[in-house]
């Protein structure tokens, strides 16, 4: 009755000491690996990318290929007399699943606008952009980061800002941009770049690369928003 206790044919008087210890062990190790489950299934941090300015017919395309190449999705604001210029990649923009934002038609400060001119150039980006995907635009990111707060209520547009500026387009040094963004990098931050430009584009897709490495999930604004 005791042949599961045998060691080399012989019955241990401590074979009931090493069965007790033997389900010790088991039991810690069942606790740990049920310890590590839970670790794998907390959620990776989120960030978001953006980028303003676009589209530009020189280097959103490329982007959009390297956004699509690693599975990332973005969110665009579009100035609106670029976005008429470049239905095609307002279009694609839209069609790859990045969310599509308002940087005005002409990059104004709205607060330098009257009420009036200040709708006009909200209202004319999402005239273009809604006429080329059929849906509205739900959010703006006024130039310079000023902001008419009466205008979130007449127009029912929501400002986004953001957290972390590299000052990409003062210059073409793809390694300051980019440990500049890595190095602040942290949960909930919403990562302000420029599609307008080669380096930055390069500079975008190398964070991606280092920030996917190191467990962040890259979202939309939206998905930032309602979290």
């Amino acid at each position: 009755m005791f042949g599961s206790l045998i060691y080399g044919g012989i019955f241990s008087k401590n074979s009931y000491q090493d069965v007790e210890s033997s389900t010790i062990i088991k039991e810690e190790k069942q606790a740990k690996k049920e310890k590590g489950n839970e670790k794998e299934e907390i959620e990776p941090p989120k960030i978001a990318i953006t980028f303003d300015d676009g589209p530009s017919a020189a280097c959103t395309g490329r982007l959009l290929d390297g956004l699509k190449e690693r599975g990332i999705k973005a969110t665009f604001f579009l100035i609106g007399e670029y976005a008429e210029a470049n239905p095609d990649l307002v279009q694609r923009i839209y069609e790859e699943g990045h969310v599509i934002g308002n940087h005005t038609y002409h990059h104004v400060d709205i607060t330098r606008l009257s009420d009036e001119e200040a709708a006009f150039e909200i209202n004319e980006t999402d005239r273009i952009v809604f006429g080329i995907t059929g849906e509205h635009i739900r959010y703006v990111r006024p130039p310079f980061g000023v902001w008419q707060k009466d205008l979130e209520l007449e127009m029912e547009v929501l400002p986004v800002m953001w957290t972390i500026d590299p000052l990409d387009w003062t210059t073409e040094n793809i390694d300051e941009i980019v440990n500049k963004v890595v190095t602040e990098a942290e949960e909930g931050d919403i990562i302000l770049l420029h599609d307008c430009y080669d380096s930055s584009v390069e500079a975008a897709l190398r964070i991606v690369d280092i920030l996917t490495k190191e467990g962040f999930e890259f979202v939309t604004v939206d998905d930032m928003i309602l979290d």
